[in-house]
């Protein structure tokens, strides 16, 4: 869990990068979102009934998840870098604030998958977690290589 926290961390980063290039920035994403979206019907092995049903509401499930990311994490760093002596008391609040949103994080996560349960067996439900992970795995490792060869 901690690994995939980090490797969302990074990925984040990494989009927000990119963002200073907002037609690149548009463009990388949705070939990534494209390449994304080809694994994971592969390693589910999806037919096209629940590919139909599926994908309207990953979509959705991605696209709030990173507006609650990207939102928070935003107003964090906003609120760190502009004040990086923290009182303890902000310090605080700010890590409940924080706790709040992974909060928020894990019931949009439990809707999904409550959502999921009427479309796919619970089998692939499992092996859509593992794909994600696989899937953000070799992104890294793609983006790691090319850096190296820079």
């Amino acid at each position: 869990m901690k690994n995939y926290k980090l490797l969302s961390f990074l990925l984040f980063f990494i989009s927000v990068a990119t963002f200073a290039q907002p037609g690149k920035f548009k463009e990388k994403r949705d070939q990534v979102r494209s390449l994304k979206v080809a694994y994971i019907t592969s390693e589910l092995q999806l037919t096209p009934d629940e590919s139909a049903k599926f994908w309207p509401i990953y979509n959705d499930f991605e696209d709030k998840q990173m507006e609650l990311k990207r939102d928070r994490m935003k107003s964090y760093i906003d609120r760190f870098e502009s004040n990086e002596k923290l009182s303890e008391k902000e310090a605080t609040t700010l890590l409940n604030q924080m706790e709040s949103a992974d909060d928020e994080l894990h019931q949009l996560r439990k809707k999904f998958i409550s959502n999921l349960k009427n479309i796919l067996p619970s089998v692939k439900i499992l092996k859509l977690k593992k794909a994600e992970g696989e899937f953000s795995k070799k992104l890294l490792q793609q983006y790691r290589d090319k850096k190296i060869r820079r």
